[in-house]
């Protein structure tokens, strides 16, 4: 099977990029199923996603060789949600990918702006066999419409001998909430000078997998109606956030690198976010062995649990001439070889929300640089206690609203009155 994978460069018009990817998929458009021989896949990250593709070509070549090939196109995230929303809502598909990956925020946006251009995956998957918070952020009307991929279960990255320093064993930090948290951050920051965490005020990410804990989100169960005003897991989460913040236990920071650099340089002990965040902790070498993965904080309120998500994409397939072929592709790749999933996280460190391939120990590595945790068998064990939640259509609409709310109660303001100016603020834009 011939491969090629293309990093597409964004330059000039969205417009004449558009064409410009559409003459290099055009292959795999415009022939029938009965013939097709080449599927063109949009994908970000190329040592993550595009190497999955990669990796899941090996396998299915092994199964049935030289049926197709793919044709990998790297893309943006942004340019892939810019790039298909002017496709889809022109009418003009000639360009668009056979398959396309989408982050789990974003999808209910597609699918329901766009309800035919995705090819059902139904009688392809086994819904069972995924994560069932997957599962809700890929389907409408009990139809799925994806392969779920990766799943962005959350932990509590820690640095243990900062922690042991401070007179705590990492037991201390197992199943605790958030208000234990900032507790012990307190102490350790007065007896090592290290704060909490590294955070950025404009991004609310924390905030968002606070509330996933607790089944919350910021609409209600139709994924549509704003329902900020009277939110009591968000509320509480911004009042934990602000705790941290008043107790000068948070180090902020203005993007990516600088976050990196707060937990790599040890400016801060602990870092709270998705599975995703392990190669850049292991990219330290000399703090192998100091480094541990506990269950991620939860909200004192009923229903909260110790799991959460931030993040994560799943597999679509286009309505277009090919979908036969790419959801048989997918369905024995990512919809069911656990061989597949052993690569993944053998080679890129990639944890899949495959339930099968947790239950047939593939993730049961011990990982060195974190003294021997099997911290990848951890992070799949805490992806199926995820609640799952409707994240709607309007998950980062509604962000820009609430990160200047969230600005508003850090500076003193009353936490009903933000979040009641939210709401309507929320209400008007989204009508």
């Amino acid at each position: 099977m011939k491969k090629r994978t293309i990093t597409a460069i964004v330059a000039g018009t969205l417009f004449s990029t558009l064409l410009l990817v559409g003459c290099g998929s055009n292959s795999g458009n415009q022939a029938s199923d009965s013939g097709v021989k080449e599927l063109t896949v949009w994908a970000w990250d190329a040592n993550y996603n595009v190497r999955a593709f990669e990796e899941a070509e090996k396998v299915y070549d092994k199964a049935e060789p030289d049926k197709v090939d793919l044709n990998i196109v790297e893309n943006a995230q942004d340019d892939i949600v810019q790039k298909m929303n002017t496709a889809l809502s022109s009418g003009v598909t000639d360009g668009l990918p056979n398959i396309v990956l989408i982050e789990d925020y974003r999808a209910k946006s597609f699918l329901e702006a766009y309800p035919d251009s995705f090819y059902p995956l139904t009688d392809f998957i086994n819904a069972e066999d995924f994560s069932a918070y997957k599962i809700e952020a890929t389907s409408v009307d009990d139809e799925n419409y994806a392969v779920p991929f990766d799943t962005s279960s959350t932990g509590l990255y820690v640095r243990t001998d900062i922690l042991e320093e401070a007179g705590y064993k990492l037991e201390d930090l197992q199943n605790i909430t958030w208000s234990e948290y900032t507790e012990i951050g307190k102490v350790v920051l007065e007896k090592t000078g290290k704060k909490l965490l590294s955070t950025d005020v404009n991004d609310l990410g924390l905030i968002r997998s606070m509330i996933n804990s607790s089944g919350q989100w910021y609409t209600g169960e139709d994924g549509k109606t704003p329902t900020l005003a009277n939110n009591a897991s968000l509320k509480l989460a911004f009042e934990d956030f602000k705790k941290m913040y008043d107790a000068g236990l948070t180090d902020s920071n203005s993007d990516w690198s600088q976050w990196l650099s707060d937990f790599n340089n040890g400016v801060v002990w602990t870092v709270p976010t998705g599975n995703w965040i392990t190669p850049s902790i292991t990219a330290q070498e000399d703090q192998e062995g100091k480094w541990a993965v506990v269950p991620f904080p939860r909200q004192e309120m009923e229903g909260s649990v110790n799991a959460s998500n931030l993040g994560g994409a799943s597999i679509y397939v286009l309505n277009i001439d090919g979908k036969e072929a790419a959801a048989e592709f997918l369905q024995e790749t990512f919809g069911s070889s656990t061989d597949l999933y052993k690569t993944l996280v053998e080679n890129i460190g990639a944890i899949g929300s495959y339930v099968p391939a947790t239950e047939a120990g593939v993730y049961d590595t011990e990982a060195t640089y974190f003294g021997g945790q099997k911290i990848y068998k951890d992070f799949a064990e805490w992806s199926t206690q995820i609640p799952s939640v409707n994240y709607g259509e309007n998950t980062y609409a509604i962000e820009d609203i609430l990160i200047k709310a969230l600005q508003n109660y850090l500076k003193g303001d009353d936490i009903d009155k933000v979040l009641e100016a939210a709401q309507k603020e929320a209400e008007n834009q989204l009508k």
